[in-house]
This record gives structure tokens, sequence and C-alpha cells, in this order.
């Protein structure tokens, strides 16, 4: 059991998201019929080495070095940068931050920040123009798809620290042996539970699956129901899905094991047995939190990006424990949540060596103490967590789970999204009542 995190309003954002496919592709190509939902911002690109080479981005280097982009067209002391960090304060704190890098490395940026959801697409077409930035970042998740198109420098040849990261954050950030980007701060999801609701059923936070079946269903009265979790039909579904799948031994190489099943048997009963709407079909993490502060939900999965928010209300009693697990002895894990840094093989060596030097300072200690603290994200390294406790302790919780957290491409590398699609089609059709568990699973695995 982690550490307990108590957070009252008074006292005081995967899983980021993007796809650009839609949902009932899924369904349809498993011919089973689709429940008509409208998907939410989900949680990464689903691109595939297909379309990047149909894109134009895989070999990238011969337009770079013949024609540099942009890059030849900025002068000697300014570096391009693009990201998605698009709306404040993320905006302000991550533009903050790069400019002290600049500042100290005696830079300027021209920066460019862009939708999640336009993001894949600029760098698609940038790496086919040859006009890629000098610093991109990337949904952890899509790095290695885009590493794998030779269209980013290594760290190591760089010579950009990787020392003393957390073994999931260099995961995320590594392909063929090679780190080819950072995450500096990262996240995760735990559960959040209504302090005052359970203390009024007499009920203990749940440690275990039984027990979170038996607090959801004590907690169901009237309009609110036990739990809310982000069910839909994309990334983000799998995202939410993924503690239980992988706790409970499960492997996205095969995905239609009994273990697996078992994980989405979990959540398939909390809907049909009543303890949670059949709307998490339909709702993003965002919705999730709407539910859980009505008060129409005790308990919520999701993740520290709404303690801003959730800070910010009055007579809002909560805990933060981590998600159970199938049975106490094994240990709850956390996917792996956070936007990677890196250095685009532009065909510009003095450039690509001043937006080295400009990573390195942003990647500092007290650069990424400053960010995790002001963006309620944990610091990627683990000689940083004291501190940052300190500044932060009611982040302890997600803190406890970020040493076992997985990055999603750990496994599949490039080929992850094909896998993460299956999984949420799996969560659709078996919340939905369309198919067990088991058959779920085995029909979305066939398509992976």
């Amino acid at each position: 059991m982690s550490r307990r995190t108590h957070h009252h309003a008074q006292q005081g954002r995967a899983g980021s998201s993007r796809h650009h496919g839609g949902p009932r592709a899924g369904l349809k190509a498993l011919g089973l019929r689709s429940p008509g939902l409208t998907p939410s911002r989900p949680a990464s690109s689903g691109l595939t080495r297909r379309s990047l080479l149909s894109a134009g981005i895989f070999a990238p280097a011969a337009a770079l070095l013949s024609s540099c982009g942009d890059t030849g067209r900025t002068p000697a002391d300014t570096l391009r940068v693009m990201d998605s960090y698009s709306n404040d304060p993320d905006y302000g704190i991550i533009g903050e931050a790069l400019q002290q890098a600049a500042d100290t490395v005696g830079v300027k940026l021209q920066r460019v920040a862009v939708s999640g959801q336009s993001l894949i697409q600029r760098v698609l077409q940038q790496g086919s123009s040859g006009t890629l930035p000098d610093i991109l970042m990337l949904d952890n998740p899509d790095l290695q798809q885009i590493a794998a198109t030779t269209a980013l420098r290594s760290f190591d040849e760089l010579g950009i620290p990787t020392a003393g990261y957390h073994d999931g954050v260099l995961d995320a950030g590594t392909y063929d042996g090679q780190v080819y980007g950072v995450v500096p701060t990262v996240n995760t999801i735990a559960l959040f539970c209504r302090t005052a609701m359970f203390e009024d059923a007499g009920l203990d936070y749940p440690r275990t699956w039984e027990e979170l079946r038996r607090c959801a269903t004590d907690l169901t009265q009237g309009t609110r129901y036990g739990i809310a979790f982000c069910g839909n039909a994309t990334y983000e579904g799998t995202w939410q899905f993924l503690p239980f799948f992988w706790s409970n031994g499960g492997d996205e190489r095969h995905i239609g094991t009994p273990e697996a099943a078992e994980a989405l048997g979990l959540l398939s009963d909390l809907v049909q047995e009543g303890s949670a709407s059949s709307s998490v079909l339909n709702w993003g993490q965002a919705d999730v939190k709407d539910q859980f502060v009505a008060g129409r939900a005790a308990m919520m999965i999701n993740g520290p990006w709404q303690l801003p928010e959730l800070s910010g209300l009055e007579d809002l009693d909560y805990e933060i424990v981590e998600l159970p697990v199938r049975d106490s002895a094994q240990r709850s894990v956390a996917p792996l949540g956070g936007e990677a840094w890196t250095v685009p093989a532009t065909g510009d060596r003095d450039k690509e060596e001043l937006a080295a030097a400009v990573l390195t300072e942003f990647l500092s200690d007290s650069s990424v103490l400053s960010m995790a603290e002001q963006r309620f994200t944990v610091p990627g390294r683990p000689g940083l967590t004291a501190e940052f406790l300190r500044r932060r302790p009611e982040m302890d919780t997600f803190t406890d789970l970020i040493p076992d957290a997985r990055a999603r491409t750990a496994q599949l590398g490039e080929d992850w999204p094909t896998t993460a699609s299956a999984l949420y089609t799996a969560v659709q059709l078996a919340v939905s009542g369309q198919a067990t568990p088991a058959e779920a699973l085995h029909r979305a695995e066939e398509y992976v």
C-alpha cells in the first residue's frame, strides 16, 4: 500500500492524447456493432512505420543535408523549437525554462507551440520537406517511431547526459539501444477517493480488486456511482486500462491471455453491475474529473494534471492511493506519461550542438525541479525526489509509482500504436457488453 495523500481544496494533466484514427474502425473490423461513440482527445498519435514511410520522413537526412530547410534561413545564433504546450500555464512554464536555458548558452529561440493533435502531422510534413526544427518535443510513445526514421540525433553522439533517470524514462526515449530523447518530468495515474463519502460508508480505501468492487458497490447511491474512469475508444482508454492489465501480468505482446481477461473483466463488471456509468465508454479523463468534482462519482481514476483545478475548489476533500491490484502480493504497475525532448537531424551540425547545449541546461536539476513543481509532474530522476516532495508533498502517491512505471513502447517499440488500438477496442467491446472480456481480447488480437 502506498502512502496516502490527503488533499483539501482550501489548502491550496498520456497520458497525453492524440490520435488520427476514429474508434469505429476497430469495431467494424471485428464485425461488431459500434456503440455510437464520439471520441474525445486520445492518448497518442497512432503513427505507423508505413505512414512515416509514405510521408517521406523515413530518410530525411539527405534532403536536410542538401537544403537544411528553415535552419538555413535563421541566424547562426537562433534555434527553432517546436512543442505542443499551446495553452497556459504549460506554455508559459515551458517557455520560461527554455528561455533560461537559451540565455545560459547564449542563443536565441524561435518557438512554435502547436496543439497536440497537430504536432505529429507537422513533424511528418517538416521531415518530408527538410524543415524540422532544431529542438523538438514528442509525446513519449511517438519517439521510437520517429527515431526509427533516422530523423533524430542520439544523445550519446551529442553528449547530452542521460545518467540517473528512472529505467522507464530511459526506456521511453531509447530506440535500438540509443537514447534519442529524455522526458524531464513524468506523470501517471492513481485512484482518487472522496474522503467524506468513504467515512460516511465506513469504508477503507481499496487495495485489491475485491475491495474496489465492494467499495464501488457500497458507494453507489441515487445519482452517484461508486467509480468513474475513462473507457473511451482512444488511447486514453488504453492508458487507463494498462495498470490493471500490467499489474495482473498482462503482456502487450500477447494480449489474449487469461490474465488480461481478468483485468478487463474488472472494468466490465464495474459497469455491468451498475457501480460505474455506461457513459465511461464516451468519457475522456477531463469528463471523469467533472463527474468526481460534481459528486456523481465517489472514486475516479485520473492523473496529477487534475490537481491544480481540484485544489482550487472549496470543500473538496479527497485522498489519492495506488490503483488496486487483484492480489495483495502484486504490485501496482502504472503507465509512464510525459513528453520527450529531442534534437532532430537537421544536417546543420553547429546548430545541433547548440541545441544539445540548450537541452542540457533545460534538463538540469534546478530546471527540472522548477517545471515539476509548477506543472504537478514528477522529476524523471530519482535523485530529485526528496527535494520535489518537500515542495509538493501532495504528489507522494504519484512519486511512489514512478520507479515501477512502464513506458508504453518498452516491449513493442514503434509497433505500440497497433496494440494500443486493439486494447481500447477490446475495452469497448467488453464494457459495452458486446463480447466477454476473453472474446473481446482474442478478437482484437487478430488485428495486431
